[in-house]
């Protein structure tokens, strides 16, 4: 039995000095409360229990010294440390905080007028916490499987992309509106002092309390090193919530860069891929009256307790939504949102949609002015307090009183920006009884899977 767990162990040791290591961006704060639930080492000296730094004239203090940069290192393997008032979901309508638990090293540093906690670990454990974050750790095994791949593909993809290329540009405007048009992408852009941030903007990572199951383990082990490659490249693999029946394409939400095993699928069985763009008619149709058999198309509490936690539960309509306004609601939505006063909304304009529907451009016409904005994600943005669903939407406009409707009705599909995995129709194909291989390639066209470490 011994010899077993000794050798089970240098499997593991081994495994870890094989793969990269990232450093994720956890929290930013002028002061962070954190606790050492085992020994971890500064220099020479060691430390457990509650801590805390605070930023002093452009320094970190620490236990009465002053550092421009920490590093703590566990004293064993299993070790692990709190940090307090973590904000998950930011600018989402359940954003809140949390104290969560990690592994790995722990590193300070200073960012402006604040500093951050940045976690150091293995990437094989960095995913064991995502894909249990990013959906519900009691998914099914194929699920978590294909979520793992799919992860680790993007993960790889962005480290790679540093080592080789200039950094992404994460917008391509100010936020003045020029000829009366103001468009802007966000994608997932370089850190400049870490690789990835732990909340949506990147990948949710909340730490080691979100691997929770024996089948987060399977799934990483089953997949360790796997990743999707096109032409002997990663793939930059992407997922959101529900694509709401079709995939979008990548450069409908991001840069003008196409990826070709980012297409719009159709979400059901034997889905091809959608070559076309909508006409307005037939997309208020898609949206009023969806065909029955799209895999994200349910409502069976099963497989969305599987793929959703607790605080994704809070929004009950994903597929098909509906959000109304007044007319000073929104008026005052968008303003707030925008910095620009149009006065009263006189309409919502479809400018330009992309293969899945989602809008690229949107023309708001108030009695004041008239911008047309986009990508998908500043016109969600624009209209909510938090983000809207998805930009897939046709408007109905109530009854006008002096040429100015007096409600604005939001009919939409899908929640995030649609492009790759949709992990609730994953979810339902995964509860079909499809493998995590054929999952891969109904969302991701034209890959290979390969074992790269």
């Amino acid at each position: 039995m011994g010899a077993k767990i000794n050798a089970k162990e240098a499997k593991n040791t081994q495994r870890k000095n094989m793969q990269p290591t990232i450093q994720v961006g956890i929290v930013s704060a002028t002061v962070i409360h954190f606790i050492f639930n085992d020994k971890y080492v500064l220099g020479d000296e060691a430390f457990e229990g509650s801590q805390s730094v605070s930023i002093i004239s452009g320094k970190i203090e620490f236990n009465g010294a002053l550092y421009t940069e920490i590093l703590f290192n566990p004293y064993s393997e299993h070790a692990s440390f709190d940090l307090v008032d973590v904000v998950i979901g930011i600018g989402f309508h359940w954003e809140r905080k949390e104290i969560q638990r990690f592994s790995g090293q722990l590193k300070f540093i200073v960012e402006g007028e604040k500093l951050t906690a940045i976690n150091i670990l293995p990437v094989e454990d960095y995913l064991l916490s995502v894909i249990s974050s990013e959906m519900s750790a009691t998914s099914s095994l194929e699920l978590l499987k294909a979520h793992a791949v799919t992860s680790r593909s993007w993960l790889l993809a962005q480290l790679e992309a540093k080592k080789t290329s200039k950094p992404h540009t994460l917008n391509n405007s100010t936020n003045t509106p020029i000829n009366n048009e103001l468009v802007k992408w966000y994608d997932k852009d370089d850190h400049a002092n870490f690789d990835v941030c732990a909340d949506d903007h990147c990948q949710r990572y909340q730490g080691i309390t979100k691997a929770s199951t024996e089948a987060v383990r399977e799934a990483i082990e089953l997949t360790c090193g796997q990743v999707l490659m096109y032409e002997n490249t990663i793939c930059d693999a992407r997922f959101s919530k529900c694509c709401g029946g079709i995939a979008e394409l990548f450069e409908n939400c991001w840069q003008p860069q196409h990826h070709p095993y980012l297409l719009p699928v159709e979400d059901k069985p034997n889905g091809g891929v959608k070559s076309e763009c909508f006409s307005e008619t037939d997309f208020n149709a898609f949206i009023r009256n969806p065909l029955p058999g799209d895999f994200c198309n349910t409502t069976d509490i099963k497989v969305l307790k599987q793929v959703l936690n607790h605080y994704d539960q809070e929004t009950a309509d994903f597929y098909r939504w509906t959000v109304k306004y007044t007319q000073a609601e929104l008026a005052l939505l968008i303003k707030k949102k925008s910095g620009i006063d149009f006065g009263e909304i006189i309409d919502l304009v479809p400018m330009e949609r992309g293969i899945s529907g989602r809008l690229i451009r949107l023309k708001i016409v108030g009695t004041k002015q008239c911008v047309t904005v986009g990508k998908e994600l500043e016109i969600r943005k624009w209209l909510s307090e938090s983000h809207l669903y998805s930009s897939a939407f046709v408007v109905d406009k109530g009854k006008l009183i002096h040429g100015v409707p007096e409600t604005f009705t939001l009919l939409g599909a899908g929640w995030g920006h649609g492009v790759g995995l949709c992990q609730i129709g994953a979810a339902v194909m995964a509860e079909k009884g499809y493998k995590y291989k054929d999952i891969l390639s109904h969302y991701f066209r034209n890959t290979e899977l390969r074992k790269i470490y």
